[in-house]
């Protein structure tokens, strides 16, 4: 797999606004871009603000951008300006002839990620916390989750929640799916967890940082301990990791919400370690690299490849089973994607058992992961574990 020559972008801008003078800040848009705050008018293609996180985002007029610019270089409640990219869901459709090997693992009652981070023998059960799984939408009419309370919302223009892909009902059944579905193995870890299931890719499993960012103000905003993102976009060593993501996970642990990401699948190990790709390379989200059956780690996993992106734990990713959109209504799935979720089900019955939140529950997390024989830049501290 070749370096990618560069970050796919969409031509909009991001805007972080300063904390404490948000509304300072979207008034100032207003006025470079036009348009009136106080109207209710506004056109969701030249703005999008996001007041929990205190970001918008902006159409491309050159003219815009310049004036942008030069708001972000004098004191003033504008502060960052980036370009918006494209960003994709991280699953690796590739499937080794190793993988139809008889599984090591009796999953008979329980796959065995779920054996492999503790789930099987953890009292927890995730009730009580609300995790936000911000992928390709949720499948409504899966029987497994009848009676269950699933709060969506879709932040692709054009298409409601119903998952067109099937990754994003993949990764909310490995987060939070039932242990006692009516045709076995279970194969969610915080199976009594509040999901909330916004859909931020498309049917064609695409999305952009736009859609990224409404759905983690939405998910803060209803009071989620847990964000869970399987998607990115791959970066060539040695890219900056983006300031405004920072800063946004930062305002979200101070907020009580932990945003955990898939490193990405750009590597082809033994040969190449693809750098941990955008946004999980940031420093205060939680990247998340993949394992197998074997606890090795899998070929396409990216890694801490430069000095920017670092790994923080690992999860399982190969082989995977979980729900999946209907017809099919399960499928085996590989990919830091999958890995995630088993991630961040943990998270989320350390939540229940610890009460813990924002930056102690992601310290319980790491502190908590089963240190294996691997290199720290390939798996972090270790493998998540079940309280």
């Amino acid at each position: 797999m070749t370096e990618p020559a560069e970050v796919e972008t969409t031509g909009r801008f991001l805007v972080l606004l300063q904390e404490d003078a948000i509304e300072e800040g979207v008034a100032e848009l207003g006025a470079i871009a036009g348009f009136d705050l106080n109207s209710g008018d506004l056109d969701p293609e030249t703005v999008q603000v996001f007041p929990e996180l205190g970001v918008a985002v902006v159409s491309a007029d050159p003219n815009l951008l310049a004036e942008l610019n030069g708001a972000a270089e004098r004191p003033g409640p504008v502060q960052i300006v980036e370009p918006e990219r494209v960003v994709h869901a991280f699953q690796d459709d590739a499937a080794p002839a190793e993988e139809a090997q008889a599984q090591a693992v009796d999953e008979s009652v329980l796959t065995w990620g779920l054996q492999a981070v503790g789930a099987d023998v953890s009292t927890a059960t995730g009730k009580g916390v609300k995790i936000a799984v911000l992928d390709t939408g949720w499948e409504k009419n899966h029987p497994d989750f009848a009676g269950r309370a699933i709060t969506t919302q879709s932040f692709i223009a054009g298409e409601d929640v119903q998952d067109g892909h099937g990754h994003g009902t993949h990764c909310i059944g490995t987060s939070a799916g039932p242990r006692k579905p009516a045709t076995l193995p279970g194969y969610g870890v915080a199976y009594e967890a509040e999901i909330f299931a916004g859909k931020v890719l498309s049917n064609a499993g695409s999305g952009s940082d736009g859609g990224i960012l409404a759905g983690i103000d939405w998910a803060i905003t209803n009071g989620c301990a847990v964000i869970s993102m399987s998607l990115g976009a791959d970066v060539p060593a040695g890219t900056p990791y983006s300031q405004i993501y920072e800063t946004v996970a930062q305002r979200a642990l101070a907020k009580g919400t932990l945003i955990i990401a898939a490193s990405g699948n750009a590597s082809s190990r033994p040969g190449r370690i693809a750098p941990v790709g955008h946004p999980a390379r940031c420093p205060s989200i939680i990247a998340v690299a993949a394992i197998d059956v074997n606890r090795a780690i899998a070929s396409f996993s990216s890694g801490s490849a430069d000095k920017i992106g670092q790994i923080d734990v690992c999860g399982p990713g190969v082989d995977v089973y979980s729900s999946f959109k209907l017809p099919e209504k399960y499928k085996r799935l590989r990919g830091t994607s999958m890995a995630t979720p088993h991630a961040a089900g943990v998270a989320v019955l350390i939540a229940e058992k610890t009460g813990a939140r924002g930056y102690e529950l992601w310290a319980r997390l790491v502190g908590a992961a089963l240190r294996l024989p691997l290199p720290s830049t390939d798996i972090g501290a270790g493998l998540v574990q079940a309280p």
